[in-house]
């Protein structure tokens, strides 16, 4: 489970001298600060003739962060940014690696630059997409399928939550059963009749519920019913949320790949706040699979 150190947490900051990357460094130095970490910004020229481009953004983001009191090393490499920043959080342990990200055209899963997936995909650590620009981070949203695959998230989100005097929201979205299980229903639209139940639904966010509370975060569950990437997006535009936090889950055919499922390669491709992608040891369950065990539960006590 990816953990924040004590007194030594490392973040990784990537820049290649764009405009995003720049919002990535000054989103980044919020958790920065508020961790005080120990930072690192690596500035990646692919061509000789960016050379000079990316150390002037290197240099306004050294700045910007000193004048938030964070001391950033500078490091600058020319080659592929994808080879050069796994190269860089395989030598060097951090805790979290801020990467910049925009949008390369207009639907699908091309929305998304296909370098920022592939980033997501081949490091370790935490990774950050700032997609946007947010000037805080006060308000975190946790997308939680309600099982312990999310528990990584959870832990990673409270630590950064509990520095920085931030509240979190513990989503879970319920696909709506059919009619013959109204009741179930009606049971989930009160949350603490479900974080009281016997199910593992109800258990699990419990749990995670009371991790936050010892890490004397603010938080609050929240549940919705529908069709679950419909809903999360719901609650991001009611929400103003700084920050978007959801999993992803290891590809156990390659040992330095994690898989991206698309709950949380719909959020990446179409937030428009930064979104936390946090690494878990397990993988979900499927729709089915979730949805076999619910009833199996329901039914189990009802005779």
């Amino acid at each position: 489970m990816p953990r924040l150190r004590e007194n030594d947490m490392k973040i990784l900051i990537c820049s290649d001298g764009s405009e995003q990357a720049d919002a990535a460094i000054s989103f980044g130095g919020l958790i920065a600060k508020a961790c005080h970490a120990e930072t690192t910004i690596l500035g990646i020229a692919e061509k000789p003739e960016e050379e000079d481009s990316v150390f002037d953004a290197l240099k306004r983001g050294r700045d910007l962060l000193r004048e938030r009191g964070v001391a950033a090393e500078l490091i600058t490499k020319s080659g592929n940014p994808i080879e050069e920043i796994v190269r860089r959080a395989e030598e060097t342990s951090y805790d979290l690696v801020v990467i910049g990200a925009v949008r390369k055209g207009t639907r699908g899963s091309f929305l998304m630059s296909a370098k920022a997936y592939k980033i997501i995909k081949a490091v370790s650590p935490p990774v950050l997409v700032v997609i946007g620009s947010r000037l805080s981070l006060k308000r975190i949203l946790i997308c939680s399928g309600g099982e312990k695959y999310i528990d990584s998230a959870v832990s990673f989100a409270g630590r950064l939550a509990a520095e920085a005097e931030a509240t979190i929201t513990l989503l879970h979205v319920m696909v709506d059963p059919p009619q013959v299980f109204s009741d179930l229903l009606k049971m989930e639209e009160d949350v603490n009749l479900l974080l009281h139940s016997g199910l593992d639904l109800g258990q699990n966010l419990r749990r995670e519920k009371e991790e936050l509370d010892e890490m004397g975060v603010e938080s609050q569950v929240k549940l919705r019913h529908g069709l679950v990437l419909s809903e999360v997006f719901k609650e991001i535009r009611q929400g103003d949320y700084d920050l978007v936090v959801t999993g992803s889950s290891p590809d156990r055919g390659n040992l330095r790949a994690y898989i991206l499922g698309n709950i949380t390669r719909e959020i990446v491709n179409r937030a428009e706040c930064p979104v936390l992608v946090v690494r878990s040891e397990e993988s979900p369950a499927s729709i089915g699979q979730s949805l076999k065990g619910f009833f199996s539960q329901v039914f189990s006590k009802s005779e």
